[in-house]
C-alpha cells in the first residue's frame, strides 16, 4: 500500500485525510517535545475508524464508481501477489502479440492450482500507457481464451478478474476483429468444462468486461460497478454533457446491490472498511476466503452440469413480456 504521505484522497474522503493530518501533527509534536500524546492519538484513530465506517454506509452510486477507479486501488496483479503463490505469468495470443492490458497465468490458491486471468491497469503515467489503461485489444481477449483452453486441457479451475473501462475502441482494434474476439470468448466460456469464477474487482464496463465475464459464478467486490456504459458516456449521450454523470450513475443501477437484485451477479463480496485501497492484505484475504470454498463447491458437479447451469443462468437474465397479439397484423387491419 502507498505510504500515507503518498496517498491520494477523493473529495468525499477529505474528512479522513484531515484526521490523518491531525494524527501526523500530534506524532511530530510528541517526537519533538517528548510529551506523551498517545491518548489523543488513539482518540483520533478511533475517529478514523468511525469516519471510514460512515463512509462505507453512505456511499452513493457515483462515489462507488469513483472508488472503483481509485488510483491506490489494488489491481489484478496485486490480488495475485497477495492471494496466491508460485504465479507463472503466460504471454501472447500466438497470433499478433502479447497484450499487456490482459495478464494471466497459473498459480496456487490455497491447495488448488488455478488459472488466473484479468485486466491490468497502471499506477503511473508510464505504466498506464504500457497497460493501455486496462483496455485490451483483440489479442488480449485471444490470449485470455488461449489460457482458458490451456486450463481446460489440464482440468484446472479458472478465475477471471474484471477491471476495465471497456475494450480498446481504436480503429486498429476493430480492424483486427475486436467484436469477434469478445463474441468468441463469450461463446467459448459458456462451454468450458472446468469451474469458472468471474470477479469484478474495479470497473466492469460493457463488452470489455463480458469478454472474460461468463462463468459459473459472477461476483462483484463491494465498491465496483457493472454496466453496459459508464456514467460519463451515458450522460454525454442523453444530456450532451458529462455534468449529469451522478444522475446517470443512479439511473444505470450499476452497483453490486442493484446487480444482485437483478440477478446479473451471484454475490457481492465486502471490502475492508473504507474500501480495498486501505487494506490490500485484507481485501485479498476476503476474496481468497470466498474463492476457495466456491471452487470446491463447483468441483462437486460434473462438467456437463456446470455447462448446462451456466447456459441456463445467462439465458434467464433480463426482463421481458410475451404477448399473443401481433402488432404488425393489427396495424395492417
Amino acid at each position: 500500500m502507498p505510504q500515507l504521505q503518498n496517498r491520494q484522497f477523493l473529495d468525499f474522503e477529505k474528512p479522513i485525510k484531515e484526521l490523518y493530518d491531525q494524527i501526523e501533527q500530534l506524532k511530530q509534536t510528541q517526537e519533538k517535545s517528548k510529551t506523551d500524546m498517545s491518548s489523543a492519538i488513539s482518540a483520533l484513530e478511533e475517529k478514523v475508524i468511525e469516519a471510514k465506517q460512515h463512509l462505507t454506509e453512505t456511499l452513493t452510486p457515483w462515489q462507488r464508481v469513483q472508488l472503483s477507479r481509485h488510483p491506490d486501488r489494488p489491481y489484478t496483479l496485486k490480488y495475485i501477489e497477495k492471494m496466491t503463490t508460485g504465479f507463472i505469468e503466460l504471454h501472447g495470443d500466438r497470433f499478433i502479440k502479447d497484450d499487456l492490458a490482459m495478464v494471466g497465468g497459473m498459480a496456487r490458491l490455497g491447495d488448488e492450482t488455478v488459472m488466473i486471468i484479468g485486466q491490468q491497469k497502471g499506477h503511473n503515467t508510464k505504466t498506464r500507457q504500457l497497460r493501455n489503461f486496462g483496455m485490451a485489444n483483440p489479442e488480449g481477449y485471444r490470449k485470455a481464451l488461449r489460457l482458458m483452453k490451456l486450463a481446460e486441457k489440464f482440468n484446472k479451475p479458472i478465475i477471471t478478474m474484471i477491471d476495465t473501462p471497456g475494450a480498446y475502441p481504436g480503429l486498429e482494434a476493430e480492424e483486427r476483429g475486436q467484436g469477434e474476439a469478445i463474441a468468441r470468448n463469450i461463446y467459448e466460456m459458456m462451454n468450458l468444462k472446468v469451474p469458472v469464477i468471474c470477479v469484478i474487482i474495479g470497473e466492469g464496463a460493457s463488452g470489455g468486461a463480458l469478454g472474460i465475464g461468463v462463468g459459473d459464478k459472477v461476483v462483484m467486490l463491494e465498491n465496483t460497478w457493472y454496466s453496459v456504459i459508464s456514467p460519463e458516456s451515458c450522460s454525454s449521450i442523453l444530456w450532451r454533457t458529462w455534468d449529469k454523470k451522478e444522475i446517470a450513475a443512479e439511473q444505470l443501477r450499476l452497483t453490486g446491490r442493484d446487480m444482485l437484485k437483478f440477478g446479473l451477479v451471484d454475490d457481492v463480496i465486502p471490502e475492508p472498511m473504507g474500501g480495498a485501497h486501505w487494506d490490500y492484505d485484507g481485501a485479498a484475504n476476503i476474496l481468497k476466503n470466498y474463492l476457495i470454498p466456491a471452487i470446491q463447491e463447483l468441483k462437486k458437479k460434473t462438467a456437463q452440469q456446470r455447462i448446462d447451469e451456466r447456459i441456463e443462468k445467462f439465458n434467464n437474465m433480463g426482463f421481458w413480456d410475451v404477448t399473443d397479439q401481433n402488432p404488425v397484423s393489427e396495424n395492417l387491419s
